[in-house]
């Protein structure tokens, strides 16, 4: 079978999307659309069906149930500049591939970021790990600023006398902090992409990566739009209960479900029988 092109991702291919201040996103290559998704999981039953719409059925039933590995078939390519704190984040999720600029090959450019004066926040009280909505005192946030780019010119200011020095790169690189920016060549597969937008797209992950998570999000929709629907619906925008929880929602829940009280929803035939026998469940806990 030919290689399967998608227009609207050609179409965005090596173009620059900034990301925070000095960063940004670039869709190197891909492998593979919605078509190679049902191709796979087709593959015991040769071609099959072929319609959009028979696509779209296959490819909503697969998210739904966690059928994951035809979603492994298509994969993406990108170019990424971004700070080493959000490098540090992003590596976390190891099931890609990635080769990052080198300090010890490369002089690092002068770039840094820096957050905008409404992004400075206090520490949350309810989340260890971020900021606060909060209000900060404005005279708090120039504070903030100010050290960072003193901070920031000292650093860099150090960095290159100990080259000019003739110190090796990969030392003079080691008191660089890590708002410096650096890039990478990072490649996923669809199935694992999907696990990394749900965590860096959702409210909770740091905003800084959230911007990248974002862009690459709206990438991934050009490429494999079905699949991307069927993201949003059933993994992005769903919640789910621990059995304590659902013992406790079943006090509010019918423990039947009429099709006739699911007409004004979009729902499959497939969906409501599954809604129902979701149902049945939680009242047998």
């Amino acid at each position: 079978m030919p290689r399967v092109f998608a227009n609207a991702a050609d179409e965005i291919l090596e173009k620059e999307y900034k990301c925070l201040n000095h960063g940004f996103v670039r869709l190197i290559d891909y492998m593979g659309s919605d078509e190679a998704i049902v191709q796979a999981a087709r593959v015991s039953y040769g071609k099959g069906t072929k319609t959009v719409r028979e696509d779209r059925t296959l490819i909503r039933y697969l998210m739904r149930h966690h059928h994951t590995t035809p979603f492994e078939m298509v994969e993406f390519k990108f170019h990424v500049k971004l700070p080493i704190f959000v490098a540090r984040q992003w590596i976390r999720h190891r099931t890609a591939s990635v080769n990052e600029y080198s300090g010890r090959y490369s002089i690092m450019p002068e770039e840094f970021y820096m957050p905008g004066e409404e992004d400075i926040k206090s520490q949350s009280k309810t989340n260890r790990q971020g900021r606060s909505e909060e209000d900060i005192p404005s005279e708090v946030r120039k504070k903030v600023l100010d050290l960072l780019i003193a901070e920031q010119k000292s650093s860099f200011a150090g960095y290159t006398e100990m080259l000019e020095s003739n110190v090796s790169r990969e030392l003079a690189r080691i008191n660089l902090p890590l708002s410096l920016y650096t890039q990478w060549y990072w490649k996923i597969d669809l199935h694992n992409l999907f696990h990394f937008l749900k965590l860096r797209i959702d409210d909770h992950a740091q905003y800084e990566i959230r911007v990248y998570a974002k862009v690459m999000g709206e990438m991934v929709k050009k490429v494999a739009p079905l699949a991307w629907e069927a993201f949003e619906d059933y993994i992005l925008n769903s919640i789910t209960f621990s059995k304590t929880e659902l013992t406790a929602l079943k006090e509010f829940l019918p423990t039947e479900l009429a099709a006739q009280d699911l007409d004004n929803f979009d729902l499959s035939s497939y969906e409501i029988a599954e809604l129902s026998d979701k149902l049945k469940r939680i009242q047998k806990l």
